[in-house]
């Protein structure tokens, strides 16, 4: 609940400083390996938005896959999990791709 709220602050403090009225549309980019579970912040979101700029907002939602890089294969793999060794050489892989939280579009009036 508490980041549908942070979302809908951001939302408002842009709506503030750019003048529109009212959000038609909210992208958000959230990565499969983060801590955050789509489903349940779209619920979140539409229960926060209530009498906002934001309320009957379409809410989309782009799931962003785990990646990460292998310093000694100097090459990036797909990530199912954190902390997942690499694949072809056993290293540690730095994460690179899937933990992000970001409001990626509005579409406004």
């Amino acid at each position: 609940m508490s980041i549908a709220e942070s979302l809908l602050e951001l939302i408002e403090e842009s709506g503030r400083h750019q003048g529109f009225s009212r959000v038609r549309t909210v992208g958000v980019k959230v990565g499969a390996l983060g801590h955050v579970e789509p489903a349940a912040l779209a619920f979140c979101f539409g229960a926060v938005s209530k009498g906002s700029v934001a309320e009957g907002a379409n809410l989309t939602l782009t799931v962003v896959p785990g990646e990460g890089w292998c310093e000694r294969c100097r090459h990036t793999i797909p990530l199912a999990e954190r902390y997942a060794p690499c694949p072809t050489c056993g290293d540690h892989v730095r994460l690179t791709a899937g933990e992000e939280l970001r409001l990626a579009e509005l579409e406004v009036e």
